[in-house]
């Protein structure tokens, strides 16, 4: 029987994020403000580190994963996938869909 949990090994953590905004058919809308209108870069920078906001406003497929948050990642215990067969057979999809468990 196929195994349900998929844990990475330390050579196996990505160097990239996805980023699903490459394959939508139109770019979602921007972030609003308070006030409804759409927030600059500027003003997000209030609140977000700049590396944030570029990887928010990045249209790009592959976003490289920066070294020190890869350090991180080696650092600690990666969070296992799981395999939910039961969701893939509630939806009769042939994909297979894992999620993260972030429990200790």
């Amino acid at each position: 029987m196929e195994s349900l949990h998929i844990t990475l090994e330390q050579s196996e953590i990505p160097t990239h994020w996805y980023n699903v905004v490459a394959d939508l058919p139109t770019p979602p809308l921007p972030p609003l403000g308070a006030d409804g209108r759409p927030v600059s870069p500027e003003q997000m920078g209030a609140i977000f580190p700049a590396a944030i906001i570029e990887q928010e406003m990045s249209s790009e497929r592959w976003i490289p994963i920066p070294e020190p948050v890869r350090e991180i990642y080696r650092m600690w215990r990666p969070s296992p996938l799981i395999r939910a067969r039961r969701l893939e057979e509630a939806l009769a999809t042939p994909a297979r869909i894992y999620y993260k468990y972030e429990g200790v």
